[in-house]
C-alpha cells in the first residue's frame, strides 16, 4: 500500500468512528451545544459536509473553487460560519448525515484516483494529496472531539493522532505569519509521547527550543481544543513558549482558542 492510500484510509476510518458517534443520535441530540460557540452538533457536521464538499471542487474544478476563495477573502471572519448555518438551516439531521456521507465518498473516490504528484489549490499554498487528506482528517478529529465532549463520550486515542501532530508541527510557521509575526529561523524539537509510551518526535535533538507532551494533548493544542493551562505539554525556551499559545493546525484566521476550564464559555 502506498503511504498516500494509507493517509486516505486513515481518513476513511476517522470518519466512519465519527459517523458511528452521530449516526444514533436523535433531533435533540442534533441540536445540542457543543463547546464550540453558537455550533450544534449539526454545525459540526455541516462544517465538515461544507469543507469536503469545497475540498472535492477544488480537486475537480479549480477555476470554479477560485469563486470560493474570493468570497472568504471578503468575509474571513464570517464565511465558515456562513456556511455552516446556511447548511444547518436547509437541512434536517438525516438529510444533513447524508449529504456527508456522500461528500465524504465523492472526495474518497477523487483522492484515490488522482495522478501522483497532483496539486490541488486550497486557501493557502496548493496541497499534495496526502497533505489534502491529512488536514480532512485533522478536521475530522478535532470537530469530531468537540461532538465527543458535548455527549460526554471519550474516546480512545489512536495512530491516527500521528497525522494530526505532523500538520500541527509544520504549520508551525503559519501561526505566526496569520498573526503578523515574523517565525523564527532555528527549528524546533518537538517530542510526544503516546499512550503505549512511544515517542514521536520531529526537529534536530539539540535544538534550543523544545516542546514536550503526550502525544492526544499536543493535538488537542494545536486544533485548539483545550486551553494550554489544562493540557500536559510543556516549552523549554522563550520562541517555544510564544508558539504554545498561538499554535494552530487549520487554515484561517487565528482561532481564539478554547477558555481553561474553569472558565465558562469556551470558543471554537
Amino acid at each position: 500500500m502506498s503511504a498516500v492510500a494509507a493517509v486516505i484510509d486513515d481518513l476513511r476510518e476517522e470518519s466512519d468512528e465519527l459517523d458511528a458517534l452521530v449516526g444514533a443520535l436523535d433531533e435533540t441530540g442534533w441540536r445540542g451545544p457543543t463547546p464550540a460557540a453558537r455550533w450544534t452538533v449539526a454545525h459540526q457536521i455541516a462544517h465538515l459536509s461544507w469543507t469536503d464538499e469545497v475540498a472535492l471542487l477544488a480537486a475537480t474544478e479549480p477555476d470554479r473553487f477560485g469563486d470560493e476563495v474570493t468570497k472568504a477573502l471578503a468575509a474571513p471572519d464570517s464565511f465558515v460560519d456562513e456556511a455552516a448555518d446556511a447548511l444547518v438551516a436547509a437541512h434536517a439531521p438525516d438529510a444533513l448525515l447524508a449529504r456527508w456521507r456522500e461528500g465524504r465518498q465523492r472526495l474518497d473516490k477523487v483522492l484515490r484516483d488522482a495522478p501522483a504528484g497532483t496539486r490541488i489549490p486550497w486557501y493557502g499554498p496548493p496541497m499534495s494529496i496526502a497533505s489534502m487528506a491529512t488536514a480532512r482528517l485533522m478536521e475530522t478529529w478535532a470537530h469530531g472531539q468537540d461532538i465527543a465532549d458535548a455527549l460526554g463520550v471519550t474516546r480512545t486515542p489512536t495512530a491516527r493522532l500521528r497525522h494530526v501532530a505532523r500538520i500541527g508541527v509544520r504549520a508551525r510557521n503559519y501561526a505566526y505569519a496569520v498573526r503578523g509575526i515574523t517565525a523564527p529561523e532555528e527549528e524546533f524539537r518537538v517530542e510526544l509521547r503516546t499512550q503505549d509510551g512511544e515517542m514521536i518526535a520531529y526537529g534536530p535533538e539539540d535544538a534550543a527550543q523544545r516542546i514536550a507532551g503526550p502525544l492526544l494533548d499536543f493535538c488537542l493544542l494545536v486544533t485548539q481544543r483545550a486551553h494550554r493551562s489544562d493540557l500536559a505539554v510543556t516549552a523549554e525556551g522563550r520562541e517555544a513558549d510564544q508558539w504554545l499559545s498561538i499554535a494552530q493546525a487549520f487554515a484561517g484566521p487565528p482561532g481564539p482558542g478554547r477558555t481553561p476550564r474553569a472558565e465558562p464559555d469556551g470558543h471554537r
